[in-house]
């Protein structure tokens, strides 16, 4: 097995973690946008929303194994879950730090949607927008494929759907919880 295998599984794990996040945050605005409110929002709309949310902890999860267990950089559990602890790019680290806190939050508090007011709920699901740029920004300065242009291209797409969708989205809590 290849020395960099864990290098490899660090890299494509956050990769799709960020690309998890992103298809959650564009489906929860397509639910909560006005352009669907004359159609109707079947159950597994919702599910969907929650799957991919979901699935954007399992990868941040393989994206922090990877990490620890690579070689090439060494990260340990301090340096990957209290920002400015990273020897290597401690800022860029931090801003991903602050996302694993605030993805953790928003999943957290949606599992328990049901014990919480509908107000703290969507306050709290709110921090999504901030967990988008805090991806964004983590990706763009401590992701070695950052410069690459499927890489560019991708985050600048999202960028702008998510842009485009968010004037869109009403502002109160949503039926859809």
């Amino acid at each position: 097995m290849s020395s960099q295998v864990w290098w490899y599984v660090a890299r494509s794990s956050g990769i799709v973690a960020a690309g998890l996040v992103t298809l959650s945050v564009v489906w929860g605005l397509l639910l909560s946008t006005r352009l669907l409110d004359r159609r109707p929002s079947p159950k597994w709309l919702l599910d969907l929303h929650r799957h991919l949310g979901g699935l954007a902890i399992v990868f941040t999860a393989f994206h922090l194994a990877g990490l620890i267990a690579d070689s090439y950089v060494q990260f340990d559990l301090v340096s990957l879950v209290l920002p400015m602890a990273s020897e290597w790019k401690p800022g860029p680290v931090a801003w991903g730090i602050v996302a694993l806190y605030l993805l953790a939050a928003i999943e957290i508090t949606s599992l328990m949607a049901k014990h919480l007011s509908r107000k703290a709920w969507h306050g709290i699901h709110l921090l999504s927008y901030a967990l988008f740029w805090l991806v964004s920004i983590h990706g763009a300065t401590a992701g070695t494929d950052a410069s690459s242009p499927w890489y560019v291209g991708g985050s600048t797409a999202s960028i702008v759907i998510v842009v485009v969708l968010t004037p869109e989205t009403r502002c109160e809590p949503t039926q859809y919880r």
